[in-house]
C-alpha cells in the first residue's frame, strides 16, 4: 500500500470513520534533472535572500504575505495552527448530490480513502453502501496545508474515492472564449454527430502514452551508447489551410469505419468516395486526398508501393539521359 498522505476521519452526521488518505494515481512521467552540459554536474536551485544576497537555510525560511508594495506581513506556522479550522482533521460531509450535476472542470486530484483500523470497517462499509444504493455523491469540506478545500466522495470498485474540487469562484467564465455568430449547415451537424457515433468506444483503457514510450526508448538507446531509432515521419500538415468542412467530415467518417473494419462507400454529395479539398493558396494548384482508404492512404501498402516505385523508376530512367544529350550538343 502506498504511504498515507493524510490521516483523519470522515464526519458523516454523527458517525465518525477513521481513515487514511492515499493517492489514487501514479506519476509515470519521465522527469529530467538540470545538468551542466560541460561536465553533466547537477544544477541545483538555491534559495537566496534578495536583500543580502546570501543563501538562506530551511530553518530561517518563513511565510509572508505582501499586503502592499514593500510591505510584507510575516505569518508563522504556530499562528496558522491556531486558526479556527474545524475540518483540519476531518472530511466533513455537508451534502449529497447527483454526480452528473458536478462540472468536471471543478474536479482535481483523486485520492483513495482506506479504513484506519478494525473499528473503522463497519462505518466505512455503511457509508459506501449508502452511496451505492442512493446513487449519490457526497460533497465534503476538508483542510490540507492550512487551506480549506471542497471535495467529492464517490465509490470505485468497493473503495471510497475523494476528488478535490475547486471553489465556484476559482472557475473562469468561458463565455468570452467561445466563437460567436457561426453559421452551420444541418447536414454538417448531422455528419459530425455520425462521426461521434462511428468513433464511439465502450472504454478508454486501451490508450497508452506513446510519447513516454518513445522517450524511454531514446533514453535507453543513449544509455547503451547506440543511435536512437528515427521516428516515423507523419504526413505534411500545413497550418492555416481552409478545409471543405463537409468533405472533411465525410472523409473522417469513412476513415473511422475502415479503422473498425466496417468498410462501406462514401456518402458525399453525388455518391462515391468522399474527398478532402485543400484550398489553393496563391500560386498553388488544388490537390485532393481521397478518404476511401485508396489513393494516398493505399500507398502505404507494401505491395502496391513496390509496384508504384518500379513504375516510377521506369519513367525516370529516360528522363536522366535527356539533360546529358543537351550538354553534349552544346
Amino acid at each position: 500500500m502506498p504511504r498515507p498522505l493524510w490521516t483523519g476521519a470522515i464526519s458523516f452526521g454523527l458517525v465518525t470513520i477513521p481513515i487514511k488518505v492515499v493517492s489514487a494515481t501514479e506519476d509515470h512521467g519521465i522527469h529530467f534533472r538540470q545538468v551542466h552540459l560541460e561536465d553533466l554536474g547537477r544544477v541545483r536551485t538555491r534559495k537566496v535572500c534578495e536583500v543580502d544576497g546570501e543563501e538562506v537555510p530551511p530553518d530561517e525560511i518563513a511565510k509572508g504575505y505582501e499586503v502592499a508594495k514593500d510591505h510584507t506581513v510575516p505569518v508563522t506556522d504556530e499562528e496558522l495552527g491556531r486558526m479556527p479550522l474545524p475540518t483540519a482533521k476531518a472530511i466533513e460531509i455537508v451534502a449529497f448530490v447527483d454526480a452528473d450535476t458536478i462540472d468536471p472542470v471543478r474536479i482535481g486530484d483523486s485520492y483513495f480513502l482506506t479504513a484506519d483500523g478494525e473499528v473503522a470497517n463497519k462505518p466505512y462499509t455503511l457509508l459506501r453502501k449508502a452511496l451505492e444504493r442512493s446513487e449519490k455523491a457526497a460533497v465534503a469540506k476538508f483542510a490540507w496545508h492550512n487551506r480549506e478545500r471542497l471535495g467529492l466522495l464517490r465509490v470505485r470498485e468497493g473503495a471510497i474515492v475523494l476528488h478535490s474540487m475547486r471553489w465556484p469562484d476559482e472557475i473562469r467564465s468561458p463565455q468570452e472564449l467561445a466563437p460567436q455568430h457561426v453559421e452551420l449547415d444541418e447536414g454538417e451537424i448531422d455528419r459530425a454527430v455520425e462521426l461521434t457515433e462511428t468513433m464511439a468506444l465502450d472504454g478508454i483503457d486501451g490508450f497508452r502514452d506513446e510519447y513516454r514510450e518513445a522517450l524511454e526508448e531514446l533514453i535507453t538507446a543513449k544509455a547503451e551508447g547506440r543511435e536512437p531509432a528515427t521516428p516515423a515521419e507523419e504526413g505534411d500538415r500545413e497550418p492555416g489551410k481552409v478545409v471543405d468542412l463537409m468533405a472533411a467530415l465525410n472523409a473522417s467518417v469513412e476513415a473511422a469505419r475502415e479503422g473498425r473494419g466496417e468498410g462501406g462507400g462514401g456518402r458525399g454529395e453525388g455518391g462515391g468516395d468522399a474527398t478532402v479539398h485543400e484550398m489553393p493558396a496563391k500560386g498553388r494548384s488544388t490537390r485532393k486526398k481521397t478518404a476511401s482508404g485508396r489513393g494516398v492512404a493505399a500507398e502505404k501498402d507494401t505491395g502496391e508501393k513496390a509496384t508504384a516505385d518500379k513504375r516510377a523508376a521506369a519513367r525516370k530512367a529516360p528522363a536522366r539521359k535527356a539533360p546529358a544529350r543537351k550538354r553534349s550538343a552544346s
